[in-house]
């Protein structure tokens, strides 16, 4: 029979499920605690007819599906409203509008095989995680369980008590939805120059030398700063907002991490004389050998804890 300890092995890959279907690492800690307990009083019930991560798979699933029943789908600020202008004014929503970001090490298990780690790493990407907000609950999980968990109809329609013909019409729209928002689970080979890329990031961001740092950007970047939703896009307004009103980041330095299957960074601001302070958590979207995103997470009380970076720097 199993234990609680076989249960907590399979922690990492019930967070990212439970984050892809949320999109807050914060709800999919609720979601996955809650899971645990319901597979711990039912742990008598387990016939082994099934792995116990797919047994757990199907528990969690059900558990997002109740949690969604009732909350409002999360966002990016680029969904919110039309882009901005640097000077505009900065108006700040409540968190549980956003898309959190989540660590890599927190959602991503680390027994998976090269090929099912890609996909799993792709399918936690903020814009992917962002677009599957659009699809109502049962087409996510459908989804989810299909495209990233590699199920067959025949065990979805089990697990979600279901008809195989509504699992296979339920994917299909759900597939159709994610391409008009420009989304697929295609997982390809990191770019050779992405380690060069994000090196030359931090030596320009630290410098502070603007026009480097937009030397490396798409020309139709985007940059943002949950909880606020304000969004700019292009060289220039990004340029002016990093010389003008974000001008207090000059000296900063950056921590890496791994967020979002992406690279990440805490950034710590000078402090007057004393110790560098959090200011963000940075998580740079790459595509095509160039920054396609800069987005800069401001919650850091909540952030930098979960992603064990230090409360300040001396």
């Amino acid at each position: 029979m199993a234990t609680a300890q076989d249960l907590e092995l399979h922690r990492p890959a019930l967070m990212g499920h439970c984050y892809r279907m949320l999109g807050s690492a914060a709800e999919a800690d609720d979601a996955v605690q809650e899971t645990m307990i319901r597979a711990w009083k039912a742990l008598d019930r387990f016939e082994e007819r099934s792995s116990l991560r797919t047994w757990l798979y199907r528990i969690a699933s059900r558990v997002c599906l109740d949690a969604l029943s009732d909350r409002r789908r999360r966002a990016r600020p680029m969904e919110m409203g039309p882009v901005g202008m640097a000077d505009d004014a900065l108006e700040e929503l409540p968190a549980t509008h956003w898309i959190e970001p989540i660590p890599d090490v927190q959602a991503l298990p680390s027994d998976a095989d090269p090929s099912e780690m890609a996909m799993l790493r792709e399918s936690i990407r903020l814009a992917f995680v962002a677009a599957l907000q659009h699809l109502p609950p049962r087409q996510r999980v459908v989804l989810l369980l299909v495209e990233v968990l590699g199920w067959s109809a025949g065990e979805v329609a089990e697990s979600l008590e279901m008809t195989v013909a509504a699992v296979n019409s339920a994917l299909q729209r759900a597939r159709a939805t994610l391409a008009s928002r420009g989304q697929q689970l295609a997982p390809a080979g990191l770019a050779e120059d992405q380690s060069h890329l994000v090196d030359r990031y931090v030596e320009a961001f630290e410098r502070y030398d603007v026009p480097a740092l937009t030397a490396l950007l798409h020309e139709d970047a985007t940059f943002s700063m949950p909880p606020y939703s304000l969004w700019l896009q292009g060289h220039d307004a990004i340029s002016a907002f990093l010389l003008g009103r974000g001008a207090g980041c000059r000296g900063s330095r950056l921590v890496p991490t791994r967020a979002c299957g992406a690279p990440a960074f805490g950034q710590y601001k000078p402090g007057n004389g004393g110790p560098f302070q959090p200011w963000s958590l940075i998580v740079l979207e790459i595509a095509h050998g160039r920054i396609a995103a800069m987005n800069y997470f401001l919650d850091t009380a909540h952030l930098f804890p979960r992603f064990g970076l230090p409360p300040e720097l001396a």
